[in-house]
């Protein structure tokens, strides 16, 4: 069993072989076009995969053969790989046995490519291909993976070693290079941002001729596997690389560098998918320094890439940093809204805005943002993180696909038919066609990737979900298992149930009822309960000796104002407010009593001490696989296990105690929590 291989690790399959080693025949049929081409190139890509695939899962070794015609209707059994213009969506495939004879194909090379890796997964999971007509169309246009890799070889918020794409300021091409793109490629992944959004430093100097030829040499990898590069863009690259004064968008002499910048990049990168651009935040520079709006910076970008088929992918992190934990008006969480949703229509057609799932960051539990569903003339992606940065940093076991999930299919009453998260994103809610998912990436150059063996789960999850957003968490999970674990039943029993309960357990002992950011400052690792309470950065609990939360109403900051009807009247009110987000929308007494019929302080109290008891059960339950693993995988696992243990016991203690000093209620089960 190799781990540096991940879901793709192909061991021999002998109930897939008993299954369908005979019908697959012994040849694989690749028709293409003639000359070189891109899609020429990925077709041949999919074949020696599937080539490899076969050999070392069914033990048998087939043949590939080029025909240069689009018909191969005369062979009688093996595999064709062909392109069709009958499936009219990119990236569709359809994949079909008849007697003996199996076909894929697709109305471009990326579908004939993950009409492949679904072959294989069939393969993996020992599925019966025999009378397979299965057809396929990806949810997301963009389907996107955001690295905060520096040029220094570090990542940001990365828990899993040092980056694979950059060291010593020296970009990397290597085996794992080529690994990575695999990968990805197999779950449906179509775009890849490799540099940190916070460019700084000598990551401004990537859109410079000392980078040109090794990025080019990337993209050629990349382009193999149907992924496009994109670049991480510095908004005051006319200062930091061009020396000008400014970066004003209506500086004619900025607007003449940019236009000059696109022009040199794309002659030497003509793959390049774009860039993703985060401005005025956390001290970025960017519109807001000389009196634009976000639109007016977004499209000076667009405009100067657009002849050659750019993106510009603007990230709407944008808020006020400076705000006094004394003003109570002031609220973080209104930000995105407040300053995007009024430019509706006045982004350029090759700017996408990337909104992060809830107006916060990334927190274990927050609502939807209110802008999906709020700008239906501007094109949006969904930004998710897989990278735990408050949910444990890959140290602790938490399965992140159920909360995706309920991300996408939250209901936004935007007036449309197809009113859901995923809808928007999709495209289908507007009939926009530059729309998707992208997510913070959880990889590093540990043997693993992921740090956490079990963290695999959320990188092969978002890759699954973003292409077909339709398919349950569990079934996401069950295939993971099955496809890096292997097909014991015990395995996947016990891996499923720890998967599938650690959002819930994690949330249990860190947050209770919406209420984040009780963490450690700057590295957000362990509790903190007024880490964060009195900083310049909004994010706040409000605790005091009678109650706890946020009051987002109407008569508080106003927030719920943003959301559209029913859910602007859901949240505001106390009744129909979910529990889950109660203290999110609304400061209550320790002694208001929940739906529950608990007390908040009660609840807090009863899920940290259940938190911390279901990880004592999952490393019950998990020490049954001894000997049903590979020892270093079991080892590895059960380690980070005990540490999320030690580290669930820390919360408990300290939260309750901090809660139980603040409101002088004891425990009514007179459990000791000080």
């Amino acid at each position: 069993m190799s781990f540096e291989k991940m879901w793709l690790n192909y061991q021999k399959n002998e109930k897939s072989q008993v299954i369908n080693r005979f019908m697959l025949g012994q040849s694989i049929y690749v028709c293409i076009s003639e000359g070189e081409n891109q899609e020429n190139r990925v077709i041949r890509t999919a074949a020696k995969e599937l080539q490899e695939a076969i050999g070392d899962i069914l033990d048998t070794h087939v043949d590939i053969y080029e025909k240069i015609h689009e018909s191969v209707d005369e062979c009688l059994e093996g595999i064709i790989l062909r392109r069709t213009d009958v499936l009219k969506t990119p990236d569709a495939y359809h994949v079909k046995e008849r007697d003996g004879l199996l076909s894929i194909e697709a109305n471009n090379g990326r579908g004939v490519l993950y009409g492949v890796f679904d072959l294989i997964r069939r393969l993996q999971c020992a599925s019966n291909l025999k009378r397979l007509d299965v057809i396929e169309t990806p949810d997301n246009p963009l389907r996107m993976l955001n690295h905060w890799d520096n040029m220094d070889g570090s990542i940001e918020r990365g828990y899993s070693g040092q980056s694979f794409f950059f060291k010593n300021h020296e970009l990397c091409i290597n085996d794992r290079t080529h690994m990575y793109a695999k990968l990805m490629a197999s779950v449906g992944i179509n775009a890849t941002v490799i540099n940190n959004v916070n460019v700084k430093d000598s990551a401004t100097e990537l859109i410079s001729s000392r980078y040109y030829k090794y990025l080019q040499v990337l993209s050629e990898v990349f382009a193999d596997y149907g992924i496009t590069l994109y670049l991480s863009l510095n908004y005051a690259a006319p200062i930091d690389l061009g020396g000008l004064a400014s970066a004003d968008p209506f500086d004619s002499e900025v607007i003449a560098w940019w236009e000059q910048k696109m022009q040199e990049i794309y002659t030497h990168l003509p793959h390049l998918g774009g860039f993703l651009v985060k401005a005025d935040s956390e001290g970025r520079p960017g519109p807001f320094t000389y009196g634009r709006n976000q639109a007016e910076g977004a499209n000076l970008l667009a405009r100067a890439i657009k002849p050659y088929g750019g993106t510009i992918i603007w990230r709407c992190f944008v808020y006020n940093c400076q705000q006094d934990w004394r003003d109570y008006n002031t609220d973080r969480a209104r930000a995105g809204y407040d300053y995007f949703a009024p430019l509706d229509g006045e982004f350029l057609e090759n700017v996408v805005l990337q909104i992060k799932n809830g107006p916060m960051d990334f927190q274990v539990r927050e609502p939807v943002s209110p802008l999906f569903g709020a700008m239906e003339h501007t094109q949006q992606i969904l930004e998710v993180q897989i990278a735990q940065e408050y949910t444990g940093q890959q140290r602790h076991v938490c399965y992140l696909i159920p909360m995706f999930k309920e991300i996408l299919d939250f209901k936004t009453y935007c007036g449309q038919d197809e009113d859901r998260v995923s809808d928007i994103v999709s495209g289908r809610s507007y009939g926009q066609k530059l729309c998707g998912m992208a997510t913070v990436a959880n990889t590093g150059n540990d043997t693993n990737w992921t740090g956490h063996d079990l963290a695999g789960a959320n990188l092969y999850g978002y890759g699954r979900l973003s292409f077909n957003t339709s398919l349950s968490a569990e079934a996401i999970a069950k295939e993971w298992i099955q496809r890096t674990f292997g097909l014991d039943p015990e395995v996947e029993h016990i891996l499923l149930n720890i998967l599938m309960q650690s959002h819930s357990t994690y949330e249990k002992y860190t947050s209770p009822l919406g209420i984040g950011w009780m963490v450690e400052p700057n590295h957000h690792y362990g509790p903190n309960v007024d880490g964060y309470e009195y900083s310049r950065w909004g994010t706040y609990h409000r605790a005091d000796h009678l109650g706890i939360g946020v009051d987002r109403t109407p008569q508080g900051t106003g927030y719920t104002h943003q959301y559209k009807e029913h859910n602007a009247s859901m949240y505001a009110d106390l009744e129909s407010c979910p529990e889950a987000l109660v203290l999110f929308f609304h400061h209550l007494k320790y002694t208001h009593e929940l739906k529950t019929g608990k007390t908040v302080i009660q609840h807090i109290y009863d899920t940290h001490f259940e938190g911390v008891s279901e990880v004592e059960t999952m490393i019950q339950e998990f020490k049954r696989l001894q000997g049903r693993i590979e020892q270093q995988v079991y080892l590895r696992i059960l380690d980070r296990l005990e540490e999320q243990l030690e580290s669930a016991r820390e919360w408990r203690d300290q939260i309750n105690t901090y809660f139980y000093r603040k409101s002088g209620i004891s425990d009514k089960h007179g459990r000791q929590i000080f």
